[in-house]
């Protein structure tokens, strides 16, 4: 992954492309973000565009020179897609082919079985946390919705008590959990030690899932109350398949990476000799490059093979993998290049000037300022990426579990009160048949319990490591 030095941070901050004083810089921010916010709501225009256009507006209001806001953009747009592009392109193509090759319903099939009534939605949960690691939640989403529609209706389940512990899995997989385009660009923003974060958003994952889902979903069930709409339960992907990969080789190739990542982390703090030959094999096996394309090669025989896919349907599965992430990857990009902006005109030093009499903790602050973009943009990913930009000086002088932690908290506030202007809310509301209120009831509901308890253990934890 691309990192610039802390040293070459330190020069974009005290090094600005213009002379403006705080307030006007405080204000170019705000026309920033607004006229990215603007762009989103009221226009529609693509998050890509809006986020290019914001970054020039930014730069305008500044009264930067536009030859240099333009250089800051691109370069930060560059450095970005450099650092997380290729990850996140692995990760599509080992989501795809666990969908594609059944591996996916595999895992769902072998877990329900096993479940009983009482323990089904914990079930739920688990799957969606399984199956949420490789993908993008969207993608996730349309794999297990079938599902939670079959099972609520065949076992006579309350859809929430199913639905809600499976997005609650997926939700914080993809707003916490590397390697999520979200999470990705925000370590590399704040130059985090990835496999720590992993670690770390592992841990803070579990519990925030087992509140937000199961328990949560008791709720959820006595508030909104519906029956699962048959025209919404399509055929399984799986279903023209002669075969599928087994439970456990499927549930292996999917850990594999994150096993790699975390080893590496471990062996970092074990050893803590970069000289050492077990440390420098375990820098490059655990990194996160060769981590997810060792486990895109395994999944190839293990998943595409597994399932009988020959050599032209694994290319046509590698090859229809890549087309649906190009907007996710620009979006990614051109956050980095507003990132960039905002450090190169000077706000990051900024912020570092008037947070130092703050009594407000950079964990919470930054979590604020993620909540405040996403009810702003109904972006995750938009807010992860600018709070990031506008939080990365602060992280030029934190220890490694912190930084890990600034990320994590970042990702919780991106996750804070999904409502109209954000396309999951919608996504679920068709696909469960609820009104925009039974919607806000659980879903929005669901996401903000998400937000509140990853940022209450985020604090925990900066408290005891």
């Amino acid at each position: 992954m691309t990192r610039l030095s802390v040293e070459m941070l330190a020069a974009d901050t005290a090094d600005p492309i213009t002379s403006a004083g705080h307030a006007q810089l405080g204000i170019a921010v705000l026309v920033g973000i607004a006229v990215i916010v603007l762009l989103i709501t009221k226009f529609k225009l693509h998050a890509f565009l809006s986020l290019t256009i914001g970054s020039l507006a930014l730069g305008a209001a500044a009264a930067a020179p536009l030859d240099k806001t333009i250089a800051s953009f691109t370069a930060g747009l560059g450095s970005t897609v450099a650092g997380v592009g290729v990850l996140i392109a692995l990760g599509a193509i080992l989501g795809k082919l666990l969908a594609d090759s059944g591996g996916a319903d595999q895992i769902v099939d072998t877990i329900l079985a096993k479940a009983s009534d009482r323990t089904m939605p914990w079930a739920m949960a688990l799957i969606a946390g399984i199956i949420g690691l490789p993908l993008f939640f969207e993608v996730g989403m349309v794999l297990l919705i079938p599902v939670v529609l079959l099972v609520a209706k065949r076992g006579n389940y309350s859809l929430m008590r199913i639905g809600i512990p499976a997005l609650a899995g997926l939700s914080v997989m993809h707003g916490l959990v590397p390697p999520h385009p979200g999470p990705l660009a925000a370590i590399d923003a704040v130059k985090a030690n990835l496999g720590v974060t992993l670690a770390l958003g592992v841990l803070v994952a579990l519990p925030t899932v087992v509140i937000a889902g199961p328990l949560f979903s008791r709720v959820a069930s006595r508030w909104v109350d519906v029956t699962p709409p048959d025209r919404l339960i399509p055929a399984r992907p799986s279903e023209e398949l002669e075969r599928r990969p087994g439970f456990g080789v499927t549930v292996a190739t999917v850990l594999l990476p994150v096993v790699l990542m975390l080893g590496k982390a471990l062996v970092d703090i074990v050893v803590d000799d970069p000289a050492n030959g077990v440390q420098r094999v375990a820098d490059v096996v655990g990194s996160p490059l060769i981590a997810l394309l060792a486990a895109v090669v395994v999944g190839m025989f293990t998943l595409g093979r597994a399932a009988g896919f020959a050599k032209e349907r694994l290319s046509s599965t590698v090859e229809t993998s890549l087309a649906p992430i190009a907007g996710i990857l620009l979006i990614v990009g051109a956050g980095g290049g507003f990132k960039q902006t905002l450090i190169d005109i000077g706000v990051g030093q900024m912020i570092m000037d008037f947070s130092k009499d703050w009594n407000v903790s950079a964990l919470l602050l930054a979590w604020l300022i993620a909540v405040g973009i996403r009810l702003a943009t109904g972006s995750a990913t938009v807010a992860t990426i600018s709070a990031a930009g506008l939080m990365a000086p602060l992280a030029a002088d934190m220890s490694t579990t912190h930084t890990a932690l600034l990320v994590l908290a970042i990702g919780a506030g991106s996750l804070f009160f999904s409502h109209v202007n954000d396309a999951g809310f919608w996504l679920v509301k068709e696909y469960f048949g609820m009104s925009v209120g039974q919607t806000v009831r659980t879903w929005s509901v669901m996401e903000t319990i998400i937000s509140v308890v990853s940022i209450g253990f985020v604090l925990l934890l900066s408290l005891v490591i």
